[in-house]
Order: C-alpha cells, then sequence, then structure tokens
C-alpha cells in the first residue's frame, strides 16, 4: 500500500478492435501528493482525457494499476469502486454535466444524497460550498440562469463538496473565455490552499502552467517531465 492520495503503476490503455490497434497510453507511472497541484499537458488526441479516466475508476487499464487513498482499484468490486470514488474523488469536465432540472445548490449536494447523507445537511454543505467559490446568491438559480463560469463554479463546488482527497479535471476552462478561464484558475488556486485538496489537471494549454506545483507532459503514449 502506498501513502499518495492518487497513483498509477505501469498504466498502459490500447484499443484493438482487429482492424486497428492503438497504443494510447503506455507503462504509465505517476504519484501525487496531498495537496499537489499537477498539471498533465498534451495535444487534442494524446491520451490526457483517457489517462484521468483511468485514474479516477471510470475506464479500465489494459495493464497496470491504479490506487486511490492506497486501494488497489483492480482488487475492489463495481459497488466498492463508487464508494470509494464518491469518497476520495471529485471530478470536473470541460462541460459541466449539470443537471438543468435542479438548482445548483441542489445539483451540489448530488453527491452527498448518493451517499445517502440526511438531504438538509447535504443541501446546508452544499450552501456552504457554494459561498467558498463566490456564488452566495445564486443558490437557488437552475443551471439555464447561470452564466458559463458560474456553471464551471457549480461544478468545482459539486466536486469539492464530499471534501475529497483529489480533484480530476478534463480541460476546466476549455469552454470559456480568457478572462472568465483566470478566474476559474484563480479559484482553482485558492480552493487547492484552503482544502488542501489536491488538483490534477488536463490541458492542452501552456498558459495555466506557472500555476501548478508540477507540470507533466503526455506524449506519444508516454508520460514525461517537462
Amino acid at each position: 500500500m502506498n501513502s499518495y492520495v492518487l497513483s498509477c503503476e505501469n498504466l498502459s490503455k490500447t484499443y484493438d478492435d482487429g482492424r486497428l490497434y492503438v497504443e494510447v497510453l503506455k507503462g504509465v507511472n505517476l504519484a501525487v501528493q496531498k495537496g499537489e497541484m499537477l498539471a498533465i499537458l498534451g495535444p487534442s488526441g494524446s491520451g490526457k482525457s483517457s489517462l484521468l479516466h483511468l485514474l479516477g475508476g471510470l475506464d479500465e487499464p489494459s495493464h497496470g494499476d491504479v490506487y486511490v487513498a492506497g486501494q488497489n482499484l483492480k482488487k475492489l468490486s463495481a459497488t466498492e469502486k463508487g464508494k470509494l470514488r464518491n469518497r476520495y474523488l471529485g471530478f470536473v469536465y470541460q462541460f459541466h454535466h449539470l443537471l438543468p432540472e435542479f438548482t445548483a445548490l441542489e445539483n451540489v449536494a448530488i453527491p452527498l444524497l448518493i451517499r445517502k447523507e440526511n438531504r438538509e445537511e447535504a443541501l446546508e454543505k452544499a450552501r456552504i460550498i457554494l459561498c467558498d467559490v463566490g456564488l452566495k446568491e445564486r443558490t437557488e438559480h437552475r443551471i439555464g440562469e447561470l452564466s458559463g463560469g458560474e456553471r464551471q463554479r457549480v461544478a468545482i463546488a459539486r466536486a469539492l463538496v464530499t471534501r475529497p482527497s483529489a480533484v480530476l479535471a478534463d480541460e476546466p476552462t476549455g469552454n470559456l473565455d480568457h478572462k472568465t478561464a483566470t478566474q476559474i484558475y484563480d479559484l482553482i488556486c485558492k480552493l487547492n490552499q484552503d482544502y488542501q485538496v489536491s488538483f490534477v489537471i488536463v490541458t492542452h494549454d501552456l498558459a495555466w502552467t506557472t500555476r501548478f506545483n508540477r507540470v507533466l507532459k503526455l506524449e506519444g503514449g508516454v508520460l514525461q517531465e517537462v
């Protein structure tokens, strides 16, 4: 068992449909420290999203092992894996994946309700997180009433409401203008400090790399230091 919040060993992912054989990831090794800000760079199609899905237990590797809070995902059932993911990991995507029929507050509370927490307690925790991401006055708004930047703040709040060890973010500002993207990265840096939560962010944009403790590059299926 290792002491990292998230890690992988000799991780590989291949796709083979009989006609086409593609090695997306080749023997990737990665260890994420508590409270670390880590960026993974790479052009579109380099396998960044595939790596993030494997680290989050959303996909199965062809070879290798992924550890979340020291537990090997390969040794867990689907139910156990889901519970571990809900407890230790948060996810943020380029497109927010929020539910339009619910308010911002209800969207943020969903991960807590999934784990069968009391509804009123879950909503109160969601309210606190929404205040922390600057949306105190928007808690009762439905998603369609929010701007793109506000929606992404809700998505970040949802990722943090379970107080995870690490947040995995896939191009979290890729759908935003530069000014709004800057505000989101400022927020992420603040939350990283306030919550001592690790952020693993995949991006193709070099502009934000000065904000990270460590920057890695994924190229040709190989992960390496920049």
